[in-house]
C-alpha cells in the first residue's frame, strides 16, 4: 500500500520561508520521480515542482529563484523549501510520486 505523508505546512509571512517534507512508503523511491503539486481556492491543480530519481529538477515559473526541491533517498523522503513567500503562493500542496499517487495535502497560507 502507497503513503505519501505531507507535513511542514502552515501560516507564514510574506518573504519568510517553509520546508514541506513528503515521506514516501510502498514504493521503491529511489527510483521514483516526485513532484509537488498545488491547488488554490477557484483555481486547478498545477505543478510547482518536480525531481526525477536521477535528480534533475524542473520547477513551474512562478516559483523559480525562489522554490527548491530536494530528496533524500536515505529517508525517502522528498522535500519544497519554499523562499521568499508570497500571497499568491497560499494554497494546498500536494505531494506526487511515480506519475501516479497522490498525497493528502498540506496547506500553506502566505498572510500578514
Amino acid at each position: 500500500q502507497v503513503q505519501l505523508v505531507e507535513s511542514g505546512g502552515g501560516v507564514v509571512q510574506p518573504g519568510g520561508s517553509l520546508r514541506l517534507s513528503c515521506t514516501a512508503s510502498g514504493i521503491m523511491f529511489r527510483f521514483s520521480p516526485m513532484a509537488w503539486y498545488r491547488q488554490a481556492p477557484g483555481k486547478q491543480r498545477e505543478l510547482v515542482a518536480s525531481i526525477s530519481s536521477g535528480g534533475t529538477t524542473n520547477y513551474a515559473d512562478s516559483v523559480k529563484g525562489r522554490f527548491t526541491i530536494s530528496r533524500d533517498n536515505g529517508k525517502n523522503t522528498v522535500y519544497l523549501q519554499m523562499n521568499s513567500v508570497k500571497p499568491e503562493d497560499t494554497a494546498v500542496y500536494y505531494c506526487y510520486a511515480v506519475n501516479t499517487y497522490w498525497g493528502q495535502g498540506t496547506q500553506v497560507t502566505v498572510s500578514s
